[in-house]
């Protein structure tokens, strides 16, 4: 006995207009984050370095 499965269903449409306006809003956070992160261990580093120096 063989089991015939259904064909595979049609996927939704996708709107790859605002998946590219998504990942561009993502990509900007993401360096958005990074770039304080950075500024913040720069600051740190500095402040360890002048204890040590001083």
């Amino acid at each position: 006995m063989h089991v015939q499965t259904p064909p595979p269903r049609q996927l939704p449409p996708q709107d790859m207009a605002a998946m590219d306006r998504s990942e561009q809003r993502a990509q900007q956070l993401t360096y958005g984050i990074g770039a304080v992160v950075g500024v913040v261990l720069v600051l740190l580093m500095c402040l360890l370095c002048s204890r040590l120096l001083f």
